[in-house]
């Protein structure tokens, strides 16, 4: 049974959450953390690469999958790509509170009530391995 869950954890990449008081429920159920992404997903040159190299990883979407609740602020250009209203309206809200500068990318760890614990512009500087443990050792400071 571990191996099944272990190979779904691999398989199955984490779910990213787009309702951010929703993502505060959850994190505050699970004692987990929020992970806030800004993103241009088909423009961003830098934002495509983060999500590709980083986020995606198999090592950060392991510790992901135990420690965070991971929502997505994404503002795509072209039409194909466009989202609902509704989520366009949500992530306009995020960005008025979180990311009033605009920067692409722009990735915030919160806590379950929204605070603001660490930020990163742009890609990260160093290892996805680095990055990786960095946010899985402000988590555990943070359970």
């Amino acid at each position: 049974m571990k191996l099944i869950a272990l190979l779904l954890l691999f398989v199955i990449p984490t779910q990213w959450e787009t309702d951010f008081e929703n993502a505060k429920k959850i994190a505050k159920e699970k004692h987990q953390l929020i992970l806030l992404n800004f993103s241009g997903s088909d423009w961003c040159g830098p934002c495509i690469i983060l999500r590709k190299d980083y986020i995606d990883s198999q090592a950060f979407q392991s510790m992901a999958g135990e420690n965070l609740v991971m929502v997505n602020a994404d503002f795509p250009r072209k039409k194909k790509n466009q989202l609902s209203a509704d989520q366009v309206k949500r992530n306009e809200a995020l960005a008025e509170k979180y990311n009033k500068q605009g920067q692409f990318p722009y990735t915030l760890l919160l806590d379950a009530n929204g605070k603001v614990i660490k930020t990163w512009s742009g890609k990260p500087e160093i290892t996805v391995e680095q990055w990786t443990q960095e946010i899985k050792n402000i988590c555990i400071a943070n359970k």
